[in-house]
């Protein structure tokens, strides 16, 4: 039973532990001995706590046994990617230049799921501060993705995926600035949910882009991403018992998120579309025109904001980081702030003109990622594909980021592809309702 546990889901591992069926404790064991045993544990894992883990594993035992659980995933083993800040563990977020950085305090969102008694294995492998999607460091590790072990996992939140695609974590915490959660998602064929930037706190979080990092889990279920949002919150889970899509309205979005398909993208994306219109769903293509303005304006923005929060520490040691990483933060040194505060306002004005156009759509659809996951070996060596790989991994997925949105990516049923659910601003609980039916139409 213990090596099925690696591969259901964090609901049904909580519904086992309700049920006398599951013991937190063996729960943990399976997981910190399968994370031993795994020959690409290195590459996934930054560090482990298993101390931490075992001693909230036999507090959730203690607690099931008389019955009071303190939330539905309440002894179920997660990860967490490593810039959430753990007390007395280190916090690098994949960098030589916090090397040895260890917080005394847990993350907020960290503190919150503790609290609400999920079991911490440890801490996950990033890409250098966050900023790039497609996963790859050469600083510390790269994940292998889990449909080709020679591919690149998507970035990049990498270890947090590939810790719940290899049976490592039952769920895993990421943060998501222009795709972080959502591309490593469908390379792996999980579940991501973006949230909307404000939602959770990222106190104790490692920035990188203060006004666009968000937090949000990946997992292998939307009622998973469900249970652990309102774990990182600490509150009771929404209902989505009432999740159907008969009568709903979904907007094809055709936009700059549709131009240079991989075919296997494409194919599956359409699939996708028909099952849901199958499922009842009225589709409609439309096209946003302030979505490509915006999308214009993205390296006024986010680099800018990256070579603000972390110009200083790069250029007191610029050799400590992967190079191709170090430029994409120096593309945002020469920028005045004039322009950043001009394209800003274009942003907001983009912004309003899009919900005005959606409002009357329950969920807006794009393909995830336009491409496949690229060639380890190749973004290694080949400069120009590593820029152009990085770029359209994150094309699609920075439109939710720029329009302020929340978005649900789901598999496709096709390798490594995704369909993303794009939601109104803190319409989390709704997106999910409507996701949990895309789910079951889609699988």
């Amino acid at each position: 039973m213990g090596k099925d546990w690696l591969t259901m889901t964090a609901a049904d591992l909580g519904r086992g532990i309700a049920a006398g069926e599951i013991g937190p404790v063996a729960l943990t064991e399976t997981y910190l001995d399968a994370i031993e045993a795994h020959a690409f544990t290195p590459r996934i894992y930054a560090r482990t706590t298993p101390d931490r883990a075992r001693a909230e594993a036999a507090a959730a035992e203690a607690r099931a046994k008389v019955g009071r659980r303190l939330s539905p995933l309440d002894g179920v083993p997660i990860s967490w990617k490593d810039l959430f800040d753990t007390a007395g563990v280190a916090t690098e977020s994949g960098s030589a230049l916090l090397k040895g950085r260890t917080p005394e305090r847990d993350a907020l969102v960290l503190r919150n799921a503790t609290a609400m008694g999920t079991v911490c294995l440890g801490k996950t492998h990033q890409t250098e501060l966050a900023f790039s999607g497609l996963g790859m460091n050469p600083v510390t590790a790269t994940p292998p993705n889990v449909n080709d072990h020679d591919a690149v996992p998507g970035g990049s939140s990498s270890g947090a995926a590939t810790s719940v695609a290899f049976g490592l974590a039952a769920c895993g915490i990421g943060s998501d600035t222009g795709g972080s959660v959502r591309v490593p998602s469908v390379w792996n064929d999980l579940v991501g949910l973006k949230t909307t930037s404000g939602r959770l706190s990222l106190e104790g979080v490692v920035p990188l882009c203060p006004r666009f990092d968000t937090v949000g889990p990946l997992c292998r279920s939307v009622e998973d991403a469900a249970l652990m949002l309102a774990a990182l919150e600490g509150r009771p889970p929404a209902d989505l018992g009432a999740a159907t899509l008969k009568g709903t309205r979904m907007m094809v979005l055709e936009t700059s998120a549709q131009e240079d398909l991989d075919p296997t993208v494409s194919t599956a994306f359409e699939a996708a579309v028909a099952k849901l219109t199958e499922a009842g769903v009225r589709i409609e293509r439309r096209e946003i025109p302030e979505v490509a303005e915006a999308m214009a304006l993205s390296p006024l923005l986010f680099a800018p904001e990256a070579y603000g929060v972390w110009g200083k520490a790069i250029e007191a040691n610029p050799d400590a980081m992967h190079d191709q990483v170090r430029e994409r933060f120096r593309g945002g040194r020469d920028v005045t702030a004039s322009d950043y505060i001009a394209a800003w306002l274009t942003v907001d004005r983009c912004r309003a003109a899009y919900l005005e156009q959606t409002a009357g759509f329950d969920a807006v659809l794009i393909p995830t990622c336009p491409i496949l996951p690229p060639n380890l070996k190749r973004l290694e060596t080949e400069k120009d594909y590593f820029v152009n790989a990085n770029l359209m991994t994150l094309r699609n997925t920075r439109i939710g980021n720029l329009m302020g949105l929340a978005v649900l990516a789901l598999p496709t049923g096709v390798k490594s592809t995704g369909i993303s659910l794009m939601g109104r601003p803190f319409g989390e609980e709704r997106l999910l309702r409507l996701g949990r039916a895309a789910e079951a139409a889609l699988a």
